[in-house]
């Protein structure tokens, strides 16, 4: 029998999505789920997008250029100078979601072998686009007890060697929903400059930040305009996850002609997913504002009942839609497994993130889970008690087994 590849072998299962048979397990036996573990909103599309999607009169459904719809990427770029990003529609390419991106970046910018710096808890699925491009990660770890904020720089310094390239940010953060503040990002440049590195920075979350406080863009630093690879996404923006349409973004003209041939290479990104998205930079700010207020008013509520519950500590986030929680458990994932398969209150249980997955230092995050409040608050409620009742069931069984 033929052997599977070392990619495929060290390619890790998804710690979001690791767990849907023991989910559905739990459905198919009448318990409620309520799903905290993926940040799928429940949030309604905007309906200009739907409507241009039923609208769509073209006989046939062409092939968009590779670098997206000419009309898209123009008011695309309108939209990012309206944000202080100078981007003009010659520097900005359309991609299949933000995972795209992101891997058109690496593999432009990285040989195989080389290095990636990333502070973590970082995205999950960052691990998988650098097993697919050839890059090792290299992590900086940031603590829950300084809430997550950006490791010292002499932290980051230790960690650059030779074959250090890049360094890759995510602002606001998934998972931890941290909010880089201006002098974190100007230290970041500085260390950018000064090993003459890539800066990456993932800033798909930007419309969501709380507390009257702002998001600035990574381009809006000084002296990066060649190190500079911004990756963006309408997937949480408009509440489109399924359209699949990301955007990578510099002013560098080489890195840019260098993603735009592995963009040839797939040859378009999706028309219907453009079309829609195109139609989406339609949305008016009232929108962006009572979605913002309505997350702001699920992560206070959350946050502040996973505080309540006894050896639970859980910093508030200053942006996205995502927090990670320290549980009184020794592993969480078998906390989280155990949660849906043996556990229910009121017929219901949850379903967490073990925030394991989020790390790549050995051990790090095993009594963390990460939480998307991307329920009213209703079932934030429900779920915190049911989480609440869990904690206190779980320690019972455990103490019984000893």
């Amino acid at each position: 029998m033929p052997s599977i590849s070392n990619k495929g072998l060290r390619m890790p299962a998804s710690p979001i999505r690791r767990l849907v048979p023991y989910a559905e397990a739990a459905r198919s036996q009448g318990r409620t789920v309520y799903q905290l573990n993926i940040g799928q909103p429940d949030i309604q599309t905007p309906d200009l997008a739907l409507r241009a999607i039923k609208s769509f009169s073209q006989s046939i459904i062409e092939y968009s250029h590779s670098a997206g719809i000419t009309s898209y990427r123009q008011k695309l770029s309108a939209y990012y100078q309206h944000m202080n990003m100078p981007i003009g529609p010659d520097q900005l390419l359309i991609t299949t979601g933000g995972s795209e991106a992101i891997l058109f970046a690496l593999m432009s910018c990285l040989n195989e072998g080389d290095e990636l710096i990333i502070p973590e808890p970082f995205y999950a699925n960052y691990i998988s686009f650098a097993i697919t491009a050839g890059v090792n990660i290299v992590p900086v770890t940031a603590h829950i007890e300084d809430g997550f904020a950006l490791p010292p720089m002499d932290a980051f310094e230790a960690k650059i060697t030779a074959k250090t390239k890049a360094i890759l940010i995510c602002n606001p953060s998934n998972p931890t929903g941290y909010l880089y503040t201006k002098e974190e990002l100007m230290r970041l440049r500085d260390i950018v400059l000064k090993h003459d590195l890539f800066l990456f920075a993932d800033e798909v979350y930007r419309e969501f930040v709380y507390d009257g406080k702002k998001h600035m863009s990574t381009f809006e630093l000084p002296g990066l305009e060649n190190h500079l690879v911004v990756v963006d996404s309408i997937s949480k923006r408009y509440s489109m996850c399924g359209a699949r349409i990301g955007a990578l973004l510099t002013q560098n003209e080489e890195v840019y002609q260098t993603c735009l041939k592995f963009a040839q290479a797939r040859l378009s990104p999706p028309t219907f997913g453009q079309v829609a998205a195109e139609a989406a930079l339609e949305t008016p700010q009232s929108y962006f504002n009572e979605v913002v207020s309505e997350y702001e008013s699920r992560r206070n509520h959350m946050v502040d009942l996973l505080n309540q519950i006894p050896g639970v500590q859980c910093p508030l986030p200053g942006g996205a839609f995502y927090t990670v929680a320290r549980l009184p458990v020794k592993n969480a994932e078998d906390f989280c497994i155990w949660m849906l398969k043996e556990f229910a209150f009121h017929n219901q249980t949850v379903m967490l993130a073990p925030a394991s997955g989020f790390y790549v230092t050995p051990d790090m995050g095993i009594n963390e889970v990460r939480l998307a409040y991307v329920l009213n608050r209703e079932k934030i409620e429900k779920a915190m008690e049911c989480l609440a009742h869990g904690l206190e069931a779980y320690q019972q069984v455990l103490h019984l087994a000893e």
